[in-house]
């Protein structure tokens, strides 16, 4: 089966063919560099990092370019405020960005661009514009004509007459039209400049990502990618200035993920929602992100919650637990007969199908997920029915299906910790929250224990009871009694 992408200028599936055969091309828009990530961001990043390792697991070679805007308008704005440049400021929120990201566990895109070490291609492209007639100097800026081409609106499905109905009075009066777009601007005192044949001035915003993505990747590429927000206008400028400079067909296929919303309200600094990727670290493992951004088509919107993490962290969790148990497994004695069903076999053999099927729609990792979870919940009934003298065949056929599922969930970027590891650390930090040590509850334990021996039953129950209280659950066995953290209505 093909591997099939929603593409937005279509607005239906299509199969991904790359132009040139087992090659895909792909730029992502990347962040503007003047303050800390949000988890905005990080859902763009983790999907478009989910996108690069899975075309790679399925034998494509993938060139990613991601670039940084380090030069406009809310750059400057906050370089005056912090009395800093702006090359300082956006080093520091770029240096920021890879920090993040490296705790995310996202790989640094191929190529990762910035637009003030591209500024002769900036220069050079706005030109070609102007000789075309799709753009006009006014002053010292230079605007992009949206009349003059006539596929405007092809992406976003608007068409121009109903964008200029809509359209308010150009505040600048050097605009012919009130949707034009600034492709050069005219620098301001005391604003970086850089020399051009209009004068000092600097990049607009689109410019950019059309004349870096042409340099790297060429007139016309496979994949080019970000947030529905860029849909329009950044990305329908993107086409009307790169179709316009060089008549190819620019891009062949537009991905873009669905907002992040806190109590189904896109989230923004303006409304008090914002969460920036540090904020949700502090409390979660960077896997539960991973986790709870894959749980959720790509496409669709995505709602933070600290219920929804909770259930991300629970998810996680069982499938470390899975892969612990089957580490933990005896070698078995070779020779004894198998004690694992046929249908029980198959249901495991098929899992590399089931993830694939689901990830070649659209990179659906929510199904894809899905497949992952059937495979624990077989791995796991079979390990349970073992007989004690246990085969060394089954033994074996869980522990190769055990590794086909980590390999699989390694795509998404989960599973990378040693379980073991994983586990000690989540009941560490558990164990923190609820204020309440190993020491402690093995403490009580063992006065539950003597209070037992003794069948001072209401002194037992009471120790019981108050470790529930604080959260932890005990579990009597004739192997004697074992504790976990007890599953809250929230987990």
């Amino acid at each position: 089966m093909s591997i099939t992408v929603f593409d937005t200028k279509t607005n239906a599936k299509v199969p991904l063919r790359p132009l040139e055969p087992g090659h895909v091309k792909m730029y992502v828009c990347g962040i503007t560099a003047y303050d800390y990530c949000h988890i905005g961001h990080a859902r763009s990043a983790l999907v478009f990092d989910m996108i690069v390792r899975y075309l790679r697991h399925r034998g494509y070679r993938v060139t990613y370019v991601r670039n940084f805007t380090d030069i406009d308008d809310k750059i400057i704005n906050r370089a005056r405020e912090q009395g800093t440049t702006c090359e300082e400021l956006a080093e520091r929120f770029i240096r920021a960005f890879h920090q993040d990201m490296e705790r995310l566990g996202v790989a640094p895109a191929d190529i990762e661009p910035r637009a003030t070490e591209h500024i002769p291609e900036i220069i050079e492209m706005v030109e070609t514009l102007i000789e075309r007639g799709y753009a006009y100097q006014a002053g010292n800026d230079v605007y992009y004509s949206v009349e003059k081409f006539k596929d405007y609106g092809v992406l976003s499905r608007r068409s121009l007459d109903d964008m200029q109905a809509g359209a308010r009075v150009a505040v600048n009066e050097q605009k012919r039209n009130p949707l034009d777009f600034v492709l050069w601007k005219g620098s301001k005192p005391g604003e970086p400049t850089w020399d051009s044949p209009w004068g000092p001035g600097r990049p607009g915003w689109h410019i950019e990502c059309s004349a870096m993505s042409r340099k790297l990747l060429g007139d016309a590429f496979d994949i080019h990618g970000g947030g529905k927000d860029l849909i329009f206008p950044h990305h329908e400028n993107e086409i009307a200035q790169s179709v316009g400079a060089t008549g190819a067909s620019f891009v062949q296929v537009w991905i873009h993920h669905g907002f992040v919303t806190i109590k189904d309200e896109k989230m923004s600094k303006s409304l008090g929602n914002f969460l920036t990727i540090r904020d949700v670290l502090e409390h979660y493992e960077p896997e539960v992100l991973r986790f709870f951004v894959f749980t959720t088509h790509y496409r669709k919107p995505l709602d933070f919650s600290e219920s929804a993490m909770a259930d991300a962290q629970h998810g996680l969790d069982r499938l470390y637990q899975c892969m612990a148990e089957v580490e933990a497994l005896p070698q078995g004695k070779a020779g004894r007969p198998s004690a694992i069903a046929d249908q029980e076999r198959a249901r495991l053999a098929g899992l590399e199908e089931r993830f694939h099927v689901a990830m070649d729609n659209d990179f659906n990792t929510a199904q894809a997920l899905g497949a992952l979870f059937d495979a624990m919940k077989a791995i796991n009934r079979v390990r349970q029915g073992l007989p004690r003298k246990v085969a060394a065949e089954d033994v074996a056929f869980l522990r190769q299906r055990a590794q086909t599922l980590v390999e699989l969930a390694n795509v998404l970027g989960l599973l990378t910790d040693e379980p073991a590891a994983y586990l000690a650390r989540q009941r560490r930090r558990r164990l923190t929250s609820l204020n309440i040590s190993e020491a402690e509850i093995e403490e009580r334990i063992a006065r539950r224990a003597e209070a037992r021996k003794a069948r001072d039953w209401a002194t037992a129950d009471a120790i019981r009871d108050e470790l529930l209280a604080r959260g932890i659950e005990l579990k009597d066995s004739a192997d004697g009694t074992t504790w976990d953290i007890a599953r809250t209505s929230t987990d």
